[in-house]
């Protein structure tokens, strides 16, 4: 299950960004070679970035690769290191609940009920905010995924330093 749900993230946060890149390397071509600005072009860009950035980010935290200060983690040792870490992932769950699915749904509905539009592309407002509780939502699965589907695995990371790939060395 979880290499389907990576799969699909990983591939969704793919496409999504060529997609950003060809609607950019359009708008700049259609300006300054056709003398005729696309107007599209850059909403459709500032909207999938919305969804780039918040589909990126339930992906990174599906990988446990999430920007994380670890100082306290890598002290503790055996069993208190699995409940701090599960307690990491409860805040977590907590903000992409409450937050992002509850919060971001209610933003999402409000702009719907209200008949905001897009000044280019026409969609409905609520649309362009719909990434947040999907994220909410995506984060929350991995969540308990790890949590409850995988309880040994120390709250779902793995903080080893021995396991941890090496920093890279600046020249």
């Amino acid at each position: 299950m979880k290499r389907a749900m990576d799969y699909v993230l990983g591939t969704s946060v793919f496409l999504i960004l060529l997609i950003i890149v060809v609607s950019v390397t359009w708008q700049v071509l259609s300006r300054y070679l056709l003398g005729t600005p696309s107007t599209a072009t850059s909403e459709i860009a500032r909207l999938l970035f919305m969804w780039l950035a918040l589909l990126g980010g339930a992906y990174t935290f599906g990988q446990a690769r999430h920007l994380a200060i670890d100082i306290l983690p890598l002290t503790l040792n055996g069993r208190s290191r699995q409940l701090l870490n599960t307690l990491i992932l409860l805040v977590v769950a907590g903000f992409a609940f409450f937050v992002m699915v509850w919060g971001g749904w209610q933003m999402v509905s409000r702009t719907l009920a209200s008949g905001q539009i897009t000044p280019t592309l026409r969609l409905p407002m609520g649309y362009v905010y719909s990434p947040i509780p999907a994220s909410g939502l995506i984060i929350i699965f991995i969540f308990l995924g790890r949590v409850w589907l995988n309880p040994k695995s120390e709250g779902g990371f793995t903080i080893d330093p021995q396991q941890a790939p090496a920093p890279q060395e600046r020249d």
